[in-house]
Parts: structure tokens; sequence; C-alpha cells
């Protein structure tokens, strides 16, 4: 469980460098919420790194063993990606800051590649997915408070450059968490060749399941959170047009977030122990998505104060809390040891997916249709994710081989009782 929050911070670090305080520095420096959109589709690397996960799984650099040795190198390119940001103008270098926001995204979906497989690795039973998972996420989002609170607060006493510098600095902890922790058990076997790093993965996937069923369980890790994740995509942008300024959103609405969605983890996490995965995605989706409103409800204020922003928040980062305990239980579930880098790095991708196209297109319709019913249409895109429960985890069907944890020979186990 402390390794769990070691690689959690490591791992939470970069992106919500690139989700919160990139965006809030291209605002204040005058970039359109139009162009800000667009800027966020630098995080696609997160979605696309299935792709190359399995040169991860089939090479290994001559030092550190097998998962600890690509963990030190991304996260030493990190370092040095994010420390440089801060040299460059953004209304005269925006392409070159693009160009570094990429590699620093590039960078972090490949050390998550390492540090999902590696979580999956040391994490047996149920018990240990859904706890060690959640407090990895619980850790995830506690460094958020780095970019998105401290980056924050240190921008204009220290500049833009220095303060990057100072985030770069953070990534250390992931360095010397790398340095102290053991390898992890090696799977029975491992891919000889690069082919074979390819094609076991989806073999392995696809032959748990039907074609459909298999389908059907890709379509709902993408839709899932697709509504909570469109109505978050510009969460700092938003608190910034409501009238808050910098100060108050890294020290008042960024915590009011954190905390609820910390312990909306933990709490889920001791749920879904108790009622089961199925259940639990439908209890929290049910929860994420009535929360949205809540976004909706203070976008109409005439004038809201940070009293209302703060009680928003609470509410919805609970729901959201409960809802990645239930969702990454779900994907460590459906992950077999056997091709477990390059599984999870498509479910996460295909999990991250929806906050990369929300982002992406979210600055447009917000400027065509305004941030009130904006959050309107994020609520109604929560209902397919909600549908597709109905197959992939029914209420009060067993937890077969549609979500069953599978053993490490990539078959499933045998589970009495629902």
């Amino acid at each position: 469980m402390l390794i769990c929050v070691g690689i959690g911070i490591s791992s939470g670090m970069p992106l919500y460098l690139l989700l919160q305080l990139v965006p809030a520095w291209l605002r204040v420096e005058g970039v359109s919420l139009a162009t800000i959109g667009f800027f966020s589709l630098i995080t696609y690397p997160y979605s696309l790194k299935v792709i190359w996960s399995p040169l991860l799984e089939r090479y290994q650099f001559p030092f550190l063993g097998r998962r600890r040795g690509w963990m030190l190198v991304t996260q030493l390119l990190l370092v040095a990606s994010i420390a440089t940001l801060g040299y460059w103008e953004p209304q005269q270098d925006l392409m070159l800051i693009a160009g570094l926001s990429c590699l620093v995204a590039i960078f972090s979906a490949t050390q998550d590649i390492v540090l999902d497989a590696y979580r999956r690795e040391i994490l047996d039973t149920e018990g240990e997915l859904a706890m060690g998972n959640t407090i990895f996420a619980q850790a995830y989002r506690v460094s958020g408070l780095i970019p998105g609170s401290l980056g924050l607060i240190l921008a204009v006493p220290l500049g833009w450059e220095l303060n990057f510098w100072v985030m770069a600095g953070f990534m250390l902890i992931g360095v010397m968490v790398t340095l102290v922790i053991n390898e992890s058990p090696a799977p029975p076997s491992v891919p000889t060749t690069l082919r074979q790093a390819v094609i076991i993965p989806f073999k392995e996937f696809f032959s748990r399941r039907n074609t459909g069923a298999a389908l059907a369980v890709l379509a709902f890790m993408f839709l899932y959170k697709l509504g909570d994740n469109m109505a978050t995509a510009l969460a700092t942008p938003f608190y910034i047009d409501l009238g808050f300024e910098l100060s108050e959103i890294g020290t008042v609405a960024k915590n009011a977030a954190l905390w609820p969605a910390i312990i909306g983890g933990l709490v889920g996490a001791l749920i879904v122990i108790k009622i089961g995965i199925n259940r639990a995605l439908w209890c929290f989706g049910v929860i994420q998505m009535a929360t949205i409103f809540g976004f909706a409800w203070i976008a109409a204020l005439a004038n809201p104060g940070l009293l209302d922003l703060a009680i928003v928040l609470v509410a919805e980062y609970l729901g959201v809390g409960l809802g990645t305990a239930a969702t990454l239980a779900f994907l460590a579930r459906e992950t077999s040891k056997v091709a477990v880098a390059t599984q999870f790095a498509l479910f996460t991708a295909l999990a991250a997916l929806p906050r990369v196209l929300a982002t992406s297109t979210s600055g447009v319709l917000v400027e065509n249709m305004g941030w009130e019913h904006f959050f309107y249409l994020s609520g109604a895109l929560a209902v397919p994710g909600m549908v597709l429960l109905i197959w992939v985890a029914p209420w009060h069907g067993q937890e077969d081989q549609q979500g069953q944890p599978a053993d490490h020979n990539g078959g499933v186990k045998e589970k009495a009782g629902t």
C-alpha cells in the first residue's frame, strides 16, 4: 500500500500539470478558451499509449530490472521536460510550448504503462486490487495539489520560469521511490518477440468471452465516466470565468474538490469490497451523474460565492471518488497478469480517452452554448455508460467472465456465489 502511495504521486503530478497549471498559465497570459481547449489535444498520448506498451513488455534496460529501469528513465525525462516549460512566452511561443507539453504527456503516459503493470503485479487478491488501486488513485489525486494548488499560489511571487522548476523538482519523489522498491514478481512467461508482446494481450482478452461481450466491456470503459470527464474538463478556466482569483482557486476550490474525492475513493473501496464491483458501479454511477448538475446550478447564479462553489465541488468530487474506486477495481479485474502492461494500458487508455476528447472540444462548446447548457450536456453524456451496465455488470447477475480477475495463466478464476 505504501508503494501505491509513492507511485501514485509520481504518476499523477505530470497529468495535473497539463490539465490544471498549463491551462491556467495560458488563460492568464490571454490565450482564448477555444485555443486552450484544442491545446489539450497534447494529452492524447495517454489514450494512445497502448500502441507502444508492447515495447515495455518485451524490452528492458540493463539496469534496475524489467519494470524499475523504465520507471527511472521516464521519470528523469519528465524532470527535464517540465523544467523547460517556463522559459517560453505563450503569446509568442505557443507551438513550442505545445511541443514540450506533448513530450511531457508522452513521457508521463509511458511511465503510467510501467507503473500500472508494476502495481498489478504486486497486488493479488480482490481486496488488494480494490484497496491498492484506490490508494494509488487517491495519491494520484493528492499529487494534483502540487501543480493545481501550490503551482497557482507560487505563480505570482516566483514567476512561471522558476515555478515550473519547482514542479519538476517534485518528480524526484518518484525517482527516490523507484530506487528503493524491489522489482515486481516476473510473470510465468515473458514475451520473447515483439510479435508475441503485441498479439498475446488481445488474444487472451477475447478468449474469455464472445466478441459482442468483449466489445461491450471496451465500450463501457470508454463511456462510464464520459459525462463526468466532460463536466470537469475545463474546471480551472470555469472558476476563472466565474470571477474567482487564482489564489482563491488554489486555496479553496482545489481543496474542496480534493478531499471529498479522497474520502469518496477510500469509502468507495470499502463499499466495493462489501457489495461487489457490479453493484458499486451502478450505485456510484448514479451519484456521479446526478452531481454533474450542481455545476449547471452554480453557472446560472448571478454572483456565486466561494461557499456556493465549495458545496458544488464537495458533492461532485465525492461522486468522482466513488466512481473512480469502482472503475479502477473493474479495470484491474479485467487484466490478466500474463499480459498486464498492454492490457492495462489499453483499458486505462480507453478510460482516459473521454477526458481528452472532452477537453479538446469543451472550449468550443462552452463558447457556443454557455457554461450552464454545457453542464446539462455533460449530464446527458453520462447515460450511455449506465445503460451498458445492464450487459457488462448486471445488478443481480454473477460477476462471471465479464468481470472476474484473470489468473496468472490468463484463464478466468472460478468464483462461488454472486
